[in-house]
């Protein structure tokens, strides 16, 4: 007999009909020669009820499953009598294929802490918590690739190894196959990387857009979806050393149309997750965060407001708030002050743009008041920064002197310059941080619980 899942046994099941049903007790209960057990196999977030007539089983082999065992039960699917629930499994017979010691299982007790969860990483996934997020962000990588394909992007793999910083922020993981204790040295001293597996110094990349726009000056429309990597010892709540990012590149498109871009995007993510996560967004809703589900819907009722970075400061300044970090023009926003402006001036998500050029990256558009660049920052609610983008700058001359004004090397960055040298074009794009996204569709507080296997600061046993 053919395995069904639980979901389609719940949603479609017939009673009357044999089934085979396989996964994991979430708990078992005995009363007056009955037991009762609730098997999930990770298909849904609820369980379905197997009914066992105690006398006739093994006495053993029932005392062996518990919770956390993993079984194979065989029966007859019947109406439940039960509330909150349509069928359930009159069991036949019932294969043990491995038990869970009650004694050391560490999910045995309900209401663990997010905390104590992270410590079990290898467990969690069993949770009706983490089982929610893991299906959660499978339906959000699908909808990613969905929304690129349905509109005619192409998807790119752009490499992780790479001798570039796309940032230039500095705090990467260095790649190396030298000897750690005896590295080969320089005349005057240094680790000679000529001698290493590429010949110079690589690190892990922090963003694929750099040759995504190599890419889009190809194929007009492309979107990178993988892995990116930093190397900031922080252990905020809202950081990764390894994390997922989105990043659309588009040729011919300019400022306005990144941000129309990106605002339909986000609206597209957040209305498949309503339209295909029901169940286990109403948990999440109702088990951490009471607001989760107004403020998704909130978000695709009401247009993002656009406005300049110097209208913001205005705005932040004239405010009254007291802030932790004060406000001037010329410094980077910080995350209370984003906040604000999305949650108590506007009341909506907000799209900043034309920042000033020296806290911005180094390939954004300058503008010709030579103050700014067309750079553009998406906020959102109980998130502030959820994308990040710019119009990147097509001019060589310009690209070339801003490089040179950073101190970056040319001889690392020489492809990318060629690019302005042989038919040049404007373009744009943005990087969305997929585990910001499963912040704001989750309404979980900590991006460690976002995704599956967290890499922080002295965090990789997992």
């Amino acid at each position: 007999m053919k395995r069904v899942k639980v979901k389609e046994l719940l949603e479609n099941g017939s009673p009357g009909t044999e089934v085979l049903a396989k996964g994991w007790v979430r708990s078992k209960r005995d009363s007056k020669g009955v037991a009762f057990i609730a098997l999930n196999d990770g298909s849904i977030i609820h369980n379905i009820q197997i009914v066992v007539d105690v006398p006739s089983f093994d006495e053993a082999l029932l005392r062996s499953i518990g919770t956390g065992a993993c079984i194979a039960v065989t029966g007859t699917l019947v109406e439940s009598l039960g509330k909150g629930q349509r069928v359930e499994i009159q069991a036949k017979d019932i294969i043990l294929y491995g038990g869970a010691d009650p004694e050391t299982f560490p999910l045995q007790k309900k209401g663990h802490t997010l905390e104590f969860l992270r410590e079990i990483a290898h467990l969690r996934p069993r949770t009706n918590t983490f089982g929610a997020i893991l299906r959660l962000r499978h339906a959000m990588s699908f909808a990613i690739h969905k929304f690129f394909n349905d509109k005619g992007f192409v998807y790119v793999h752009t490499p992780i190894i790479t001798g570039s910083d796309a940032e230039g922020a500095g705090a990467m993981f260095r790649v190396t196959t030298l000897d750690p204790i005896k590295p080969p040295l320089t005349d005057d001293g240094h680790v000679d990387y000529k001698e290493d597996f590429f010949g110079k110094e690589t690190n892990l990349t922090v963003s694929g857009q750099l040759e995504g726009e190599l890419a889009a000056t190809a194929l007009s429309e492309v979107y990178t979806f993988g892995p990116t990597f930093r190397a900031e010892n922080s252990n905020t709540a809202r950081h990764l050393a390894e994390f997922w990012m989105i990043e659309p590149e588009v040729a011919f498109n300019e400022l306005v149309d990144n941000m129309d871009l990106a605002e339909e995007f986000l609206k597209y993510l957040i209305k498949y997750a309503l339209d295909n996560c029901k169940d286990d967004l109403e948990f999440l809703n109702n088990m951490y965060d009471k607001e989760l589900l107004a403020r998704l819907h909130a978000v695709l009722q009401n247009p993002f407001k656009r406005l300049t970075y110097t209208e913001g400061v205005e705005i932040l300044q004239k405010s009254g708030q007291k802030f932790e970090y004060k406000v001037d023009w010329g410094t980077d926003l910080q995350s209370e002050h984003e906040r604000y402006l999305v949650e108590k001036h506007f009341m909506c998500p907000v799209i900043l743009t034309d920042y000033p050029r020296e806290i911005k990256a180094f390939y954004m558009k300058q503008s010709e008041d030579g103050k700014t660049v067309r750079a553009m920052d998406v906020l959102f609610p109980g998130i502030g920064e959820i994308i990040g983008g710019s119009q990147r700058e097509e001019d060589y001359d310009k690209l070339f002197k801003r490089v040179t004004e950073l101190g970056m090397k040319e001889s690392d960055l020489w492809w990318y310059l060629d690019t302005r040298k042989f038919g040049t074009c404007p373009h744009a794009g943005f990087g969305l941080g997929f585990e910001r996204l499963m912040l704001f569709v989750s309404g979980m507080s900590n991006i460690r619980d976002v995704i599956p296997f967290p890499r922080t600061p002295k965090n990789a046993d997992f």
